[in-house]
């Protein structure tokens, strides 16, 4: 197994949005299974990757992304952020006030557009202290934060991220899943792995979750077959790593999940 490596977040301070500059962009080079130690911020925050599959995690919830995909994480809330392969990962800091909203209050994962993209690339990622800009520097920057608060407004939400229990004995079997999630495909070998019953474990994902074992582990699966697809592994092969016994089984849960085929689905991956 490979060596893990912790880090702690990159001077967030020194991008910390202003009345002057309320949109920040910050880059950084990631390590495959490199962790950003759990932080938080009073400004809300959109990360996703250029290159390479990232998972975010907060207290409740945890989301798996391929480039094409960007985690929202709101004001406030405490994060951290893996690299599951070698990424070249970009954050986005917002000041309070630029996307105001019920929708905006709570983490969740959005499509990220090809002018997004770019966009993103196209705003200085430096420190505080800022180098001065001259008038058509700042204007040229205003016009581009402009633009990427109006594609964030239109970015689709995506129904991916699954929620974390509170209980210590399913979250410890949840956190197996995500680290490995085609090792076992039913409940019964995931329950005698962690030495409890299927009825016990079936009881707990329903109070604690909100949702069934099936459910559950299927949000999962979506979500690793992004970053899967991602690489441009066909579906053969997506299916085989997740359990699947076959590409249509695959097929199947995916269009149940997402009400689509994987060929829609992953296209933008």
């Amino acid at each position: 197994m490979a060596s893990r490596t912790s880090v702690p977040a990159f001077s967030p301070e020194r991008f910390a949005p202003t009345a002057e500059r309320p949109l920040r962009a910050k880059a950084r080079a990631l390590e495959h299974q490199t962790d950003i130690q759990p932080h938080r911020h009073d400004w809300g925050q959109l990360v996703f990757s250029m290159t390479g599959a990232v998972r975010v995690n907060t207290e409740a919830s945890t989301y798996i992304v391929p480039p094409s995909r960007a985690v929202w994480i709101p004001p406030g809330q405490v994060h951290a952020v893996t690299a599951i392969e070698q990424c070249d990962l970009r954050t986005l800091y917002l000041g309070p006030g630029l996307l105001p909203g019920e929708a905006w209050s709570a983490g969740r994962v959005l499509e990220v557009s090809p002018l997004l993209r770019e966009l993103v690339l196209a705003l200085p990622a430096t420190p505080d202290p800022a180098p001065a800009e001259d008038s058509e520097e700042a204007e040229r920057r205003r016009g581009i934060e402009g633009l990427v608060l109006a594609e964030l407004r239109r970015a689709r939400t995506l129904a991916l991220g699954v929620t974390l229990p509170q209980d210590a004995r399913l979250r410890r079997l949840c956190e197996a899943m995500l680290r490995e999630p085609g090792r076992h495909a039913g409940l019964e070998e995931w329950a005698a792995e962690a030495g409890a019953s299927p009825r016990t474990l079936s009881r707990l994902f329903r109070e604690q979750l909100g949702t069934s074992f099936a459910q559950w582990r299927s949000q999962l699966l979506l979500a690793h077959a992004l970053t899967l697809a991602a690489r441009g592994r066909p579906m053969s092969h997506i299916a085989a790593e997740l359990g699947y016994a076959s590409a249509s089984a695959f097929t199947a849960m995916v269009t149940r999940t997402v009400g689509m085929p994987p060929s829609r689905f992953f296209a933008a991956a």
